[in-house]
């Protein structure tokens, strides 16, 4: 009997690549699934911060993915090699800060190093042809492959009949007849596989979790940016604080970071040895985090602003407790900003 073959599924958490890794499993082929943290994609964090949305599982969709379809799943930390692709993309960037050409050429040349360092024979993507506008083009899908190193060992089972044929089809590792022709943005043809493979639960509508896609998630990244006189460096607290509460400056040295809802406020509570924190002691009301550096006048504006969300937004006077990141604590007294006196300029 022949050695059986070894390939390794790059999967994001939706059900392209779920489709993908299932189409080869059922050609006989060893499939293991490999993810690749960036920071970026955590979508089931931000679920179970939020109180919203309940009903909603919380879940690491590719963790999921791997469990429904019994693979085993490599969860690979890059975020630091991740920042070339993000702050200096070669292709440029999509309609926001998604570097989706270079970001998708880097995880496949990560997995031609992981197939090689691991034995494994080939590589296979959720990639669809037209699909997304920025990198998954026909005329991008042989710049992936080249570019990223991977070449004919890269397989794309659901639009292989539209791409000539790679070394796994050649060698009858897989036969190219059982691969599948979906092309465009209509996601029927995947239902209907989904379905016909008995699969009736997955991301909706994609299992596009980057938050590099989001307009409200880049404008919050680049001031982020500015705020350190154009530097284009982060850290993972930075991109994690990045995707909860209100972020409002009033001024170029420091904004303010107001909790949405009290799970977003139990995560912020968790930065308070990092951040000047403030809470109202008179009324109820939210969390907030005050990044950059501040004065006595920046505080009280400060304050404020976090006294308008809270429960004594209508009230003369609002007490609320400063807390420094060493613990020492003060309190002072303000009156809530007036709707009309928050500028809309101020809110990122």
């Amino acid at each position: 009997m022949s050695e059986q073959k070894k390939a390794v599924a790059l999967i994001s958490g939706g059900l392209d690549s779920m489709l993908a890794a299932k189409t080869v499993m059922d050609q006989g082929v060893h499939v293991e699934g490999i993810n690749f943290f960036t920071g970026f994609c955590v979508e089931g964090h931000t679920h179970a911060i939020r109180g919203q949305n309940k009903a909603k599982p919380k879940r690491n969709n590719a963790l999921w993915v791997a469990e429904q379809l019994g693979i085993k799943l490599h969860i690979v930390d890059v975020i630091e090699e991740y920042k070339k692709v993000l702050i200096n993309p070669k292709h440029g960037y999509g309609a926001h800060l998604n570097p989706c050409l270079d970001c998708k050429i880097f995880m496949v040349n990560k997995a031609k190093q992981w197939i090689s360092e691991n034995g494994f024979d080939f590589i296979i993507t959720g990639e669809v042809i037209g699909q997304r506008p920025m990198s998954q083009r026909k005329w991008t899908m042989p710049i992936i492959a080249e570019q990223s190193g991977a070449d004919d060992l890269l397989l794309r089972p659901l639009c292989a009949k539209y791409l000539p044929e790679t070394l796994p089809e050649r060698e009858g590792w897989v036969d190219r007849e059982k691969l599948h022709d979906i092309t465009g943005r209509s996601r029927k043809p995947q239902f209907a596989m989904a379905a016909a493979m008995g699969i009736d639960d997955f991301a909706q509508p994609a299992g596009g979790c980057c938050f590099l896609t989001d307009a409200s998630y880049s404008a919050k990244l680049v001031d982020l940016w500015k705020s350190h006189d154009g530097h284009k460096d982060y850290e993972l607290d930075d991109i994690m604080l990045l995707k909860v509460g209100r972020h409002i400056r009033p001024k170029q040295n420091f904004k303010v970071i107001v909790s949405r809802e009290e799970g977003e406020g139990r995560f912020m509570e968790g930065y308070k040895k990092d951040f000047i924190s403030l809470r109202a002691t008179s009324h109820t009301g939210p969390w907030a985090l005050i990044d950059g550096n501040v004065d006595a006048e920046d505080i009280y504006t400060a304050a404020r602003i976090v006294a308008r969300y809270g429960h004594g937004k209508d009230a003369e006077q609002v007490d609320m407790v400063i807390m420094q990141p060493d613990g020492s604590e003060r309190e002072i007294h303000v009156k809530p900003f007036a709707a009309d006196e928050i500028p809309q300029a101020w809110f990122i």
